[in-house]
């Protein structure tokens, strides 16, 4: 377990199949929005940074893409940078709910990649990771497997870089929590196109 005096960090880079609010990939571009939601009433969620010149919370910093972005000729991806108290917290939000819903149709609207799909790391609570930060710890996960500087949730880390035990029940208990926040986000999920 990890203690009040770190935060966990994910940051995940995908490519789409389209242009981001076009045919294939417009499923996506409408949940966005509730994910975004969900996230925010999740327990444990601590905050994200925005995207520069759109509505919403600020970012932090430059937004920057990982190297493989250049290396398949594309200019830009999806990404998300976030916080959380812990693993299980992320967990819960990851893989129930409204979040649960959108990994569903990941496939369909994202490209198939090299490279992983997300990086965990921690930072000292009450500061925020920079973009620049994410995608270097991405890349580092990417290109040497997890480490207690960028790791995965299969082989997670504390923020003293030992391996991190999963509380399983805690995820159960919040899991709950979170569903029941979400109900009226998830009913409206469930009537969007795919």
């Amino acid at each position: 377990m990890t203690t009040a005096s770190h935060h966990l960090a994910i940051y995940n880079f995908g490519v789409h199949t389209d242009a981001y609010l076009t045919g294939s990939v417009q499923g996506f571009s409408l949940r966005e929005p509730f994910n975004f939601e969900a996230a925010s009433r999740a327990t444990g969620f601590v905050g994200r940074s925005g995207y520069a010149g759109e509505p919403g919370p600020e970012s932090w910093g430059e937004q920057v893409f990982p190297r493989f972005l250049r290396e398949i000729g594309r200019e830009s991806g999806v990404s998300s940078l976030s916080l959380w108290l812990d693993i299980e917290s992320l967990v819960a939000f990851t893989y129930a709910g409204v979040h649960a819903d959108a990994l569903k149709h990941a496939r369909q609207w994202n490209e198939r990649q090299a490279w992983p799909p997300l990086v965990l790391f921690w930072v000292k609570a009450g500061e925020t990771p920079g973009w620049s930060e994410a995608v270097r710890r991405f890349e580092v996960l990417a290109d040497q497997g997890p480490c207690p500087d960028a790791f995965n949730f299969k082989s997670a880390f504390t923020a003293d870089g030992d391996p991190y035990l999963v509380n399983r029940e805690r995820i159960k208990q919040l899991t709950a929590q979170n569903l029941e926040a979400q109900a009226d986000l998830m009913s409206a999920v469930k009537a969007l196109p795919v």
